[in-house]
């Protein structure tokens, strides 16, 4: 059925990142790029938070209860955008989402209380959900032989706002302040709308220029009604395998997101950093998505096309326990240029298995991609929402948290591949193989 379309009408074969022309490329890049300014308006308050906490006067509980809803609300939202995948198409769903979600980001300057802050920081977090929707696109436009590298590139260029929030966020405090719009104590208020006004445009954006499938918007195209009556979410939720990958990915993209929250702070307290050098060097762990995520990707098609999906799975487990190793070395690293090089090694490991994840996801249950994104997605906060009561607890400094950080990791690493040492891999798809996807 595939072959009878135009080719204008398929999924793309190969991902050339230099092209703009046709609907798959030009859905790419706009869904990269929004989820990038969602990273960015998601994180933009975390490299401005010892502006916060010294004027909302914070204690380390409230820091940390704020870490924790910054990625809470996002667990739920990613299983209710997933099933609005399955359902509504991506193009509606990201739309509705951008709009929603820069309410909280426009408004969290308006806060003078720490339960004010930690409510609008609870609602910013569904902005995370923009995650699902972008790798349930990028799904959608590339053939089951490149899914996974167009899924990392996407996620990776789309985490990378994070990165650069922590650089810029501080600069655009700066630049209010010396212009004289605001004093320092109030220029995170000022800062955060920004991004908020930034994700109203791409909304815009997106509705007018991507479609749900290189057919067309589901409104406009024949789909499987058999596929929709079955349940898509629970057909998810039956797959032992959605369960493995929420938790290969609440180990690695749930630390990244805690890392995130954490590490300008983390670099002023333990390391005597400025807030602008706290703010580049949290900047850059988050950069390495430039490169890093797509990697994973790559490398993991690579082996899928040479060992199958035996092969994706001994991948994700071995770059989560090198992950887990560096993060253990970051924690006992003594001085500031040390702390960095172990930073930059566990990255790499890091956000490669985050690629390596959602090169695996699409080929688990075809008639439920989006539900699985979702479930899987959803994985990865529920991971940032319990290592975030390590970084709340008075009796546990952040070295040590991150240190059973880093065990816990490379436990879970051992773990996957224990699991899949001792299940059968049956009816899984193979990476060549044709997947017949939602609205496809």
């Amino acid at each position: 059925m595939m072959d009878a379309l135009p080719a204008a009408q398929q999924p793309l074969t190969r991902l050339n990142i230099f092209a703009t022309k046709g609907v798959q490329m030009r859905t790419f890049h706009l869904t990269w790029l929004t989820f990038f300014f969602c990273f960015f308006g998601w994180f933009g308050i975390a490299p401005l938070m010892p502006l916060v906490r010294e004027q909302l006067h914070l204690d380390k509980g409230q820091i940390g209860n704020i870490v924790i809803a910054s990625v809470s609300a996002t667990i739920l939202a990613r299983l209710i955008v997933g099933k609005l995948c399955d359902t509504l198409g991506p193009r509606l769903t990201y739309s509705l989402l951008l709009v929603v979600g820069a309410v909280p980001v426009l408004l969290i300057g308006l806060s003078n209380s720490y339960e004010v802050f930690l409510l609008f920081r609870l609602a910013i977090g569904i902005i995370g959900a923009s995650f699902v929707i972008t790798q349930f696109h990028t799904s959608m436009m590339f053939a089951p032989k490149v899914v996974g590298t167009a899924n990392a590139v996407a996620g990776g260029w789309g985490n990378l706002g994070g990165g650069i929030a922590n650089m810029v966020m501080p600069l655009v405090a700066a630049g209010f302040v010396s212009l004289g719009y605001v004093d320092q104590a109030n220029s995170w208020r000022l800062a955060m709308v920004v991004p908020g006004v930034v994700l109203l445009v791409m909304a815009g954006l997106y509705y007018k220029y991507t479609q749900d499938t290189p057919r067309g918007n589901y409104g406009d195209i024949e789909r499987d009604t058999a596929q929709k009556s079955k349940g898509t979410f629970l057909l998810a939720l039956r797959d032992y395998r959605t369960w493995v990958l929420a938790l290969a990915y609440g180990a690695c993209f749930g630390i990244e997101i805690t890392i995130d929250n954490v590490a300008a702070v983390y670099f002023v307290d333990h390391f005597g950093a400025s807030l602008v050098l706290a703010g580049m060097l949290a900047g850059v762990f988050g950069f390495m998505n430039i490169f890093a995520r797509g990697l994973g990707g790559w490398v993991s098609d690579v082996v899928g096309r040479r060992a199958g999906m035996r092969g994706k799975w001994l991948l994700l487990s071995g770059l989560l326990i090198l992950e887990g190793i560096g993060i253990a070395l970051f924690a006992l690293a003594p001085s500031l240029p040390l702390a960095i090089a172990a930073m930059l090694g566990f990255a790499l490991f890091l956000k490669m298995a985050n690629g390596c994840t959602y090169s695996i996801v699409p080929f688990v249950n075809k008639q439920a991609l989006g539900s699985v994104s979702g479930v899987v997605g959803a994985g990865g906060n529920l991971g940032a929402m319990l290592v975030g009561f390590l970084f709340k607890s008075a009796s546990i400094s952040y070295s040590t948290a991150f240190l059973y950080i880093g065990i816990g990791v490379g436990a879970v690493g051992g773990l996957v591949l224990l699991i899949r040492l001792i299940r059968k891999e049956l009816g899984e798809t193979a990476p060549e193989a044709p997947l017949t996807l939602a609205g496809a």
